[in-house]
């Protein structure tokens, strides 16, 4: 399935229409529910009215209907030159695709799912204190902390880590204005880093400008048009109806005691809606905004120090109150401030100078290759319809004891899901598991199902109901498996072996050289070699050099070394 770009939809398809990366969305879905989303391009690749976010959707929704089980991607995906896979798993714990159920796949360069957790784990917990620290004799030194500050000053929680620091900038990107210096109060750096909320806010009481004069009202639909949502607007409205309905209703009942506290604003909707973090993402922008006929500010009690909400009708006649005016001190001064700074220039410069240029630390380094060494992804959907009164189960081919004794280097074809009636026949199920390993695979056009596992001992004609249940496995043994074919595996003939010192012992689709003497394949990276160098016309691996040169000799000649590499990884 191909949506081209804007400009091509009128154009007639040319000879390499399929291997263009420029694609709205290109994605393959084969017969057997398996499906590759091979490419994706939202505003940052040239779209002009749809985000990434809504291809997404619009592919999940594709392969939902047609009850995919299991979609693959690899995530290359970008913004502003910055990797999300590494950006999104320091915020939050998953790459961008993370949010349609993608989950970790398989690595490169010998990376392992636990070697990736581990790596996100060291990242995000790296403390914001303890990195101005490091930076301390840097030259980022004062800009880092003029950022933490800065979004320290906007947050209503404490920022720790750097996770905390990028999940809220991430979050309020295109709530907030973009001019840092104008909003930052003057104080002493030691009064500022002193704890996560600046000294200033707290013994001063100032608030952010923001709140402290408004000409005019915004309607919440004209800020919910400028929100960067994973919720489509109609949720967020319906959200921020359902808060002004809880303090309309708190208004009523205890007029007297002002505001409803944030907390049980909070507790209040989500006896309507369950997604609390629709709720915290739609609180956050609620601020000197009409939704409806009323108008919903908020402001920190003076007296509990408590962020509070209020509800009012509105009236033409009516300006913003200044309630907390007498006790602000005169505006701060302010720097001159820097033109065409917003929050996604301050997340590059933490993610080129804290995640990818973190000063003398190897296990920051090591972390964070592996993370970008990861990306490749899956999504595994569920196949069992309890609703449906039909059995699926999953049809995995076994090796007969003849194909026992041949040296298999790499797995036999996955299950295949085959749908019967609940009084199917054991004859039945053979003839469809047949049919649906023969229309699949090339090395089982002529396979002819013999046996199942577990039933050998069933006639043709009993029925399943009550010997299997659905959404199981089941192995079947037959005859006709063409192992002589060169499509025997999906990646061609297997007489190709992959043995790199990074632990990777097949392709992952990274660049390699194979070792003109033992004819092993291994990655050029590890080897030493740069993507731009050219691979040299005769290589020889370290394994064989060693073979052939005395050990007393100084191996001057290698070009070479994979173990320094390696060496590295596991120290």
């Amino acid at each position: 399935m191909i949506i081209p770009m804007n400009d091509d939809w009128n154009k007639p398809l040319d000879d390499d229409i399929f291997d263009l990366s420029t694609h709205l969305l290109h994605g393959l879905i084969h017969c057997n529910g398996f499906a590759h989303l091979l490419c994706i391009n939202g505003h940052e690749g040239g779209s002009k009215h749809l985000c990434g976010r809504e291809l997404m959707d619009l592919w999940d929704r594709i392969c939902l209907s047609l009850r995919t089980r299991k979609i693959t991607v690899e995530d290359a995906s970008k913004k502003r030159s910055m990797e999300l896979r590494l950006l999104h798993g320091v915020a939050y714990g998953h790459p961008w695709f993370g949010r349609w159920g993608y989950k970790f796949c398989h690595g490169s360069f010998g990376v392992k799912e636990h070697i990736y957790n581990r790596a996100l784990e060291i990242l995000s917990s790296l403390e914001l204190e303890k990195i101005i620290q490091d930076f301390s004799d840097m030259d980022q030194y004062e800009e880092l902390k003029k950022i933490v500050r800065y979004y320290r000053y906007l947050s209503e929680t404490q920022l720790v880590t750097i996770k905390d620091l990028l999940r809220f900038m991430l979050t309020v990107k295109a709530c907030f204005p973009a001019k840092r210096n104008s909003l930052l109060p003057t104080a002493k750096p030691a009064d500022v880093m002193e704890k996560a909320r600046p000294a200033t806010r707290e013994s001063l009481k100032i608030k952010p400008p923001m709140k402290e004069k408004s000409s005019k009202y915004r309607k919440f639909s004209t800020v919910v048009s400028h929100m960067d949502s994973r919720w489509p607007a109609k949720r967020l409205e319906f959200a921020a109806d359902v808060i002004v309905s809880a303090l309309k209703e708190k208004k009523e009942k205890d007029f007297k005691n002002g505001g409803m506290a944030r907390q049980d604003v909070r507790d209040a909707a989500r006896l309507h809606i369950g997604d609390t973090g629709l709720l915290d993402y739609v609180l956050k922008s609620l601020n000197n905004v009409i939704v409806g006929n009323q108008v919903v500010c908020r402001s920190v009690n003076p007296t509990t120090r408590i962020l509070e909400y209020t509800v009012h009708d509105l009236d033409d006649d009516d300006k913003v109150s200044e309630p907390e005016k007498e006790i602000l001190p005169p505006p701060p001064q302010a720097a001159a401030p820097v033109s065409g700074i917003d929050v996604y220039s301050d997340v590059l410069y933490l993610y080129e100078h804290v995640l990818l240029g973190y000063p003398e630390s190897g296990l920051v380094e090591l972390a964070t290759q592996a993370v970008l060494d990861s990306k490749h992804f899956v999504k595994e959907c569920s196949v069992r319809d309890d609703t449906e009164k039909l059995l699926t189960l999953f049809c995995q081919i076994l090796p007969s004891f003849t194909d026992k004794e041949i040296d298999f280097k790499r797995d036999l074809p996955p299950g295949e899901i085959v749908v019967m009636p609940l009084n199917a026949t054991v004859g039945e199920l053979k003839q469809e598991a047949e049919n649906a390993l023969r229309d699949t695979y090339c090395m089982t056009e002529q396979f002819v199902v013999t046996e199942i596992k577990g039933l050998e001992e069933s006639d043709d004609m009993d029925e399943l109901a009550g010997t299997v249940q659905s959404g199981t496995e089941v192995g079947v043994r037959g005859s006709g498996i063409d192992l002589d074919t060169p499509l025997r595996y999906q990646g061609g003939s297997d007489t190709w072996m992959v043995r790199c010192e990074c632990g990777a012992t097949d392709d992952d689709g990274e660049r390699m050289v194979a070792c003109d003497i033992c004819e092993v394949w291994q990655h050029t990276r590890c080897c030493g070699m740069e993507d731009a160098d050219e691979v040299p016309r005769l290589f020889i691996c370290s394994t064989c050099y060693v073979s052939l040169v005395p050990p007393k000799t100084e191996p001057a000649a290698l070009r070479f070394d994979c173990s320094t590499a390696f060496l590295e990884w596991r120290h």
